[in-house]
């Protein structure tokens, strides 16, 4: 079997395309990174610098982002 057989594309293992709000939170978490920010406190700090509201529209918190995650994830 080949290496290419070995992994899935993102795309692939995807159930449905990522919604507006979904793709608004990657691009600053991918921002985020690229600043050197790694730590759930800096990441939390800098979505709400940015305005980038958690799901229900509240500030994040570390419990909030941590079960945003989860949920995005499942």
């Amino acid at each position: 079997m080949s290496g290419a057989a070995l992994y899935c594309h993102p795309h692939q293992a995807r159930r449905r395309a990522p919604t507006d709000y979904e793709n608004r939170l990657g691009d600053a978490l991918e921002a985020a990174f690229a600043q050197g920010i790694h730590d759930l406190p800096g990441l939390v700090a800098r979505l709400n610098a940015q305005g980038v509201a958690a799901p229900d529209g509240a500030p994040w918190t570390e419990a909030r982002f941590e079960s945003a995650m989860k949920e995005l994830g499942a």
